[in-house]
């Protein structure tokens, strides 16, 4: 057994002439919860359905839970739970007997432990109370957590979820985020698809950013972020004397603002080689510059996203 639970390597998908995929190398750890970002129209989706065999690669080679894609996905897919592009269910049966058919199709699913498996599957996706109501009566919020407890009915080693916070008011999103953690820290490995930045960055331990099909950077959100450059937000009434404390120790100021206060803002790049933040700060008050803040800054993951792909999470293409 390898510590991925998924990985490709030149994985590549074309559409007539266009590259929906291009060169793609991942590599989800086992047990993290690993975001795949992109705006809508990078290749997240296509990636996702080459994993799990619903679309055939043009190029490269997947591995699912130490197993080839295609060849071996017959001995992968139970132990994977997934939802992808939206779940479909009969409309004229209830939330509680479409999860039982679909349990019934899963050779793994034992039709006496069925009933309390459905029950189990629901309770934790929070649609309990409307389990016995058919699902065209379903918001989309409620089809999405039906998609979810499909995906729970039974123990995965791993779980895709393609934007499993479409449709969710801000409480439905909150509780999907802790579903996550709590399955991640359960051992399982979640692999997870958003253009949703600030949501990812809440529950993620890992991701990948894709543009336009191409991998643009992947590692823990540590290293992405540190990846990033780093600033220093100095509030100052000395901002000649600050700015040139700051390029003295290799630091290049960027923007300098008013402060309501009266003092200046200013703002400079902080190199990777440079003095400790502490260190910064005793020199600035040891050269006589007044300091009333100093903060450092580090990118957040769309200020990442922006910074390698130049484009913002709404484009789509």
């Amino acid at each position: 057994m390898t510590d991925l639970a998924v990985e490709t390597r030149g994985l590549t998908k074309r559409f007539g002439h266009q590259l929906a995929v291009d060169s793609l190398d991942l590599a989800a750890p086992r047990g993290s919860v690993f975001a795949l970002l992109g705006p809508n129209g990078s290749g997240k989706t296509t990636t996702i359905r080459m994993l799990l065999g619903l679309a055939a690669a043009t190029g490269g080679t997947a591995r699912v839970l130490d197993h080839e894609v295609p060849g071996g996905l017959g001995a992968a897919l139970p132990q994977v739970g997934a939802l992808i592009e939206g779940p479909a269910f009969y409309p004229f049966l209830t939330g509680a007997d479409n999860l039982a058919r679909l349990d019934a199709a899963d050779p793994r699913g034992r039709a006496r432990t069925r009933s309390h498996r459905v029950a189990e599957a629901l309770e934790r996706v929070g649609l309990t109370k409307a389990a016995g109501k058919k699902v065209r009566a379903y918001s989309l919020g409620m089809k999405q957590r039906l998609g979810l407890a499909n995906a729970l009915l039974l123990p995965r080693e791993l779980l895709v979820l393609d934007e499993p916070t479409n449709g969710l008011d801000p409480q439905g999103t909150r509780e999907v985020r802790s579903l996550i953690r709590s399955l991640a820290d359960g051992g399982t490995t979640v692999l997870v698809s958003s253009h949703l930045l600030a949501e990812v960055e809440q529950v993620s331990t890992h991701a990948a950013v894709m543009h336009q099909g191409r991998l643009k950077a992947q590692g823990t959100l540590a290293e992405l972020r540190a990846a990033g450059t780093a600033q220093v937000l100095l509030r100052t009434p000395d901002p000649e004397a600050a700015a040139a404390e700051l390029v003295r120790f290799g630091l290049v100021v960027t923007g300098r603002q008013q402060a309501a206060d009266g003092s200046t803002d200013l703002t400079a790049t902080l190199p990777e080689d440079a003095p400790a933040p502490e260190y910064l700060v005793a020199e600035l008050v040891a050269a006589g510059v007044g300091v009333r803040g100093f903060e450092v800054r580090r990118p957040s993951m769309e200020e990442l996203f922006v910074a390698l792909t130049g484009e913002g999470f709404d484009v789509a293409r």
